[in-house]
């Protein structure tokens, strides 16, 4: 999927945050070996401006709607510190709140633009067959219900329809999230955007262009994203509380003494101070240290956790919801099974040779598990002559003077006609047999012989059983399976796994569904995939995380963390790794409380010196940034 992405610098938010940011650092080491302040002076106020001006007047905005926001709080408090010659202390902050601005900017065009992206899915153009069989080219936007299309070979479907006649295998991963193409033949669905494989069809259309299920996905991507509850830092459900009753104390403090005689700038000073001892630095630094702390080491272990919000929302979640295809699985199918029929000839050696000689021409994904289990063993794959493919039904071609034919077991004739009943049963058992399994069978067939069956089969990460197993503990019930891959095969895979709420057969849509069931049960739900029809799920749930190694863009866009190293281990991990960041938040908290609390009283009761005042306020900053900081280390990280 193709799209055209937003740059960074193209953002507002981004440009203030970055010249703001560049500002503060040329102007650090000048303050820091005391050089005149003519020379970082003016540095210090471009990073006010810069950086300031965008919240301070989002500030604004709101205080005319009559809400006081902690942006307005934070600039008012840097522009005090200022005020008292704690230039440092209120740059640094408004570069802090320039880049989180910047930060969430960035994520929201990023998403913008996947969603954007997504349509590229769907063709443009669609050739429309005329009642007198002629063709026309015409914009898929000006399809209507009832129209017949035709798909040729490698094209993708232009709209939701059904198959009037021809045969194919149609890749409709995108939609479903089916790690093989499906066959289609005449009365079949098809969806818009998914891709045709080596057959012709012809198309009739059921729904409206604007009714597709690749438009359903953009509508529920973009609805999940506006509807979505505002994610809020724990500190920020205080936020209004706390900034009004701060901006009244230091009103009052400042107001109250002159209309009973007291000097101004005596007076002036302790409101200051007063300002400076209450202000939200403390609070705000005791609770992002240990979220960011919490990131950074994610991002060694390979996962990308998008803001401090996610890291914090990681740790509520109580249920989990994991796909299948692509997630649970590898994504890519591989040979299981190889079954030569008793008295056939061939053993599983030269079964699989023979296979993998006559699927090597062809581009269908079952054929390359064929050959790339031949080459896994090592095993020399001869020329083949004479290939054909028959779409839904499989290849021939002639290997070594042999006519060797592999496909599905359906071209073996049922009643028997040209095969012994005995072989016709045979086949018959051991192609049942693997498809209970949640297997495809694959027929080989010698000279019009049966001579054996494969059985393939996405594969089971390696982890995934352990992992479902940690998530179980972590969040005290066992995950759910939501899949658009058939019940059996997904019923299979789940037993392996460990788990058994499993939900197949899911439409996009439905996925968002039995999320949304979830919801409303009271669980905070975190939803795991890889695909764009996982997409509207993973923006409709409390938490998103999206598998990196294959992932879809918009998958990768709307979750809210990815698993860069595609290691399903990582997910309990770090949602254990934000509880301990939850954990430290609250300890940060009392800490960073009780210093303003004391400083406070001290500064109302009695007479609190300014540089006392200061170096209390910045002790407890430093305390409680220092013991966010633990998270670094690599003893914080480990599964659960």
């Amino acid at each position: 999927m193709s799209s055209t992405r937003t740059r960074i610098l193209a953002l507002p938010e981004a440009r203030w945050a970055a010249a703001a940011l560049l500002l503060f650092l040329a102007a650090l080491p000048l303050h820091l070996a005391s050089a005149p302040a003519w020379s970082w002076g003016p540095l210090f106020t471009a990073v006010y401006v810069t950086g300031g001006w965008e919240p301070g007047w989002a500030g604004l905005r709101a205080l005319r709607a009559r809400t006081l926001d902690v942006d307005l709080l934070m600039v008012v408090a840097a522009l005090g510190a200022a005020a008292i010659g704690q230039v440092l202390d209120g740059a640094l902050l408004i570069v802090i709140f320039a880049t989180s601005g910047a930060l969430e900017a960035i994520a929201t065009a990023r998403t913008a633009d996947s969603v954007r992206g997504l349509l590229d899915l769907a063709p443009t153009t669609a050739t429309r067959l005329a009642d007198d069989g002629t063709e026309e080219t015409v914009p898929t936007g000006e399809l209507c219900v009832g129209d017949t299309l035709l798909v040729r070979p490698g094209e993708r479907v232009g709209a939701d329809g059904r198959v009037l006649d021809g045969a194919s295998d149609v890749d409709q991963a995108t939609v479903t999230g089916e790690p093989l193409p499906v066959a289609k033949a005449a009365g079949d669905e098809v969806f818009a955007g998914t891709l045709n494989g080596t057959g012709a069809l012809r198309v009739k259309v059921e729904r409206d262009p604007s009714d597709s299920v690749i438009a359903r996905i953009v509508a529920m991507v973009e609805e999940a994203a506006g509807t979505k509850a505002p994610t809020q830092l724990f500190i920020e459900k205080v936020e209004q509380r706390y900034s009004i009753g701060m901006v009244a104390a230091t009103v009052v403090l400042f107001a109250l003494p002159l209309l009973f005689g007291a000097g101004l700038q005596s007076t002036l000073l302790r409101a200051m101070t007063f300002m400076i001892v209450a202000s939200p630095c403390a609070v705000v630094l005791a609770t992002m240290p240990p979220l960011l702390s919490a990131i950074a080491n994610a991002g060694r272990h390979g996962v990308l956790v998008k803001s401090a919000v996610v890291m914090e929302r990681l740790g509520q979640v109580d249920a989990v919801a994991l796909d299948k295809t692509g997630t649970l699985t590898e994504g890519t199918p591989r040979v299981t099974d190889i079954r030569p029929l008793t008295g056939s000839g061939p053993d599983e050696q030269e079964l699989l040779r023979l296979a993998a000689a006559a699927e090597h021409p062809s581009e269908h994904p079952l054929a390359r598990a064929v050959v790339d289990a031949a080459r896994s063993r090592g095993l020399d794959i001869p020329a083949a002559a004479g290939f054909a493919s028959a779409p839904g039904t499989g290849v021939t071609a002639v290997v070594a003077g042999r006519r060797i034919e592999v496909g599905s077991p359906a071209r073996l004739p049922a009643d028997g006609s040209a095969h012994p009943p005995a072989t016709v049963a045979a086949v018959t058992a051991v192609a049942a047999g693997l498809e209970e399994q949640g297997r495809t069978a694959v027929l080989v067939m010698a000279d019009g012989t049966p001579v054996g069956v494969l059985g393939i089969a996405d594969r089971l990460r390696a982890e995934a059983a352990a992992t479902v197993a940690a998530l179980g503990r972590l969040t005290g019930s066992a995950p759910v399976l939501v899949t658009g891959d058939n019940p059996r095969a997904a019923a299979r895979l789940a037993g392996e796994a460990g788990i058994t709420d499993v939900r197949a057969g899911l439409l996009p849509q439905d996925k968002v569904t039995a999320v949304r069931e979830l919801a409303r049960a009271g669980r905070k739900v975190l939803v795991v995939g890889d695909g764009v029809n996982d997409a509207p799920a993973l923006a409709a749930a409390h938490t998103g995380i999206a598998m990196g190694r294959a992932g879809s863009d918009l998958a990768l866009e709307t979750a809210d963390a990815v698993v860069v190293r595609d290691e399903l281990a990582t997910i309990p991990a770090v949602v254990a790794l934000s509880r301990r960041a939850r954990r430290l938040v609250v300890q940060n908290l009392v800490v960073a409380g009780l210093f303003i609390a004391g400083l406070v009283v001290w500064d109302l009761t009695g007479d609190l010196p300014l540089p006392l005042g200061v170096a209390g306020h910045e002790g407890s900053t430093v305390l409680v940034g220092l013991n966010g900081l633990r998270l670094l280390a690599d003893r914080a990280w480990g599964t659960p």
